[in-house]
């Protein structure tokens, strides 16, 4: 059984009269899954479930949300310690498996509504359009729409980089601590996230500022302003670093494993785009949407190695070969994504 509270008829329904929902699921003794969709325009309901499962109704709730900020603001039932936290992410190549194209995922994303319609393109430019209106605008999680708006393009600009608050302020004619909010909305809103810096056993100064990736590279490239004088690589380079970091942040919710995603950049530029260290092991990933690989591109693993010398190393790359440079693996990425399965280890090998 399923209940779409994106539907304002139902909602309205439940929030003015909670306890139907107890109703309902006693009507439906049969019904093994009850499933309450976007629950978060419905916050009132948990605590009904709450009572549901200390009944023993001998049903399974199932109760998906896009925004987390409307259930903290009302201080709601979080069904601590009665219910299991899963994140849901865009589709992994593993998933599509033949019908994965990497040039397609770079330029539409993995986004299940996206990839499924009939017209990709007209899909992306009404999905930022959508959360502006029906997620910020009528919840009320900003004052000034406009401002918000420009900051959406201002920080586009900054996928895959470290975040600076006053500099996107400052292009938004804006405050810093209104930036700062503007992030937590896209944060709870699960469009945006902040990668930490890498720092334990640090034998160096190292860069303290997260890094701020949109959560797939359709979303990104549909915000993101271009024009004649916006180069190619602008966009393909940071769109491919966050297809990777989209898909080693699913890997690793889907795998429930301890592994900690996280990047390594000293004071002095020596960068590393992934260090993902936990029980299962330590491993520092380069990505390079280029297919022509040197020596060079190898600088920031080479500095990482020189300070951990137990972690292994990988260079993602934009070419179809996997190689062995200077005894760091090279692999490609469509390879190395389509490989990556909850199921099994890391693919470090390029095997």
């Amino acid at each position: 059984m399923r209940i779409d509270l994106l539907d304002p008829g139902q909602a309205r329904a439940y929030l003015s009269r909670p306890e139907r929902l107890r109703d309902v699921v006693r009507a439906h003794p049969d019904a093994p899954v009850v499933v309450l969709d976007e629950v978060q325009r419905a916050p009132v309901l948990l605590d009904v479930v709450h009572q549901l499962i200390e009944e023993g109704a001998g049903m399974r709730f199932v109760m998906t949300g896009s925004s987390t900020r409307k259930l903290r603001r009302a201080g709601v039932n979080l069904l601590a310690g009665r219910a299991v936290h899963r994140a849901m992410h865009p589709f992994l190549a593993a998933e599509l498996g033949a019908a994965f194209d990497l040039p397609r995922a770079l330029d539409q994303g993995m986004v299940p509504l996206v990839v499924g319609a009939a017209d990709p393109a007209d899909a992306l430019r009404s999905y930022l359009a959508l959360y502006i209106r029906e997620e910020v605008q009528q919840e009320g999680l900003v004052r000034d729409i406009g401002a918000f708006a420009r900051f959406l393009e201002a920080v586009s600009l900054t996928h895959g980089q470290q975040v600076n608050l006053a500099n996107i302020a400052a292009d938004c004619e804006t405050t810093r601590k209104a930036v700062e909010s503007y992030v937590a909305v896209l944060e709870d809103l699960l469009l945006c996230f902040r990668l930490p810096a890498f720092d334990r056993r640090a034998r160096r100064k190292l860069a303290t500022h997260p890094k701020l990736y949109w959560f797939d590279p359709g979303v990104f490239r549909s915000a993101r302003p271009r024009g004649p004088l916006d180069a190619a690589s602008e966009l393909a380079g940071p769109a491919v670093e966050g297809l990777v970091a989209q898909h080693l942040r699913a890997w690793i919710d889907y795998r429930q494993t301890d592994m900690r995603l996280s990047f390594w950049r000293t004071r002095h530029g020596a960068e590393v785009d992934f260090v993902l260290y936990g029980a299962e092991g330590f491993v520092a990933i380069e990505v390079k949407n280029s297919p022509r690989i040197s020596g060079r591109d190898l600088s920031g693993l080479r500095a990482f190695a020189a300070d951990y010398p137990e972690a292994r190393r990988l260079l993602l790359h934009g070419g179809f070969e996997s190689f062995e440079l200077d005894g760091v693996r090279c692999v490609p990425v469509a390879d190395f994504l389509r490989r990556l399965h909850p199921a099994r280890p890391l693919p470090v090998d390029g095997a």
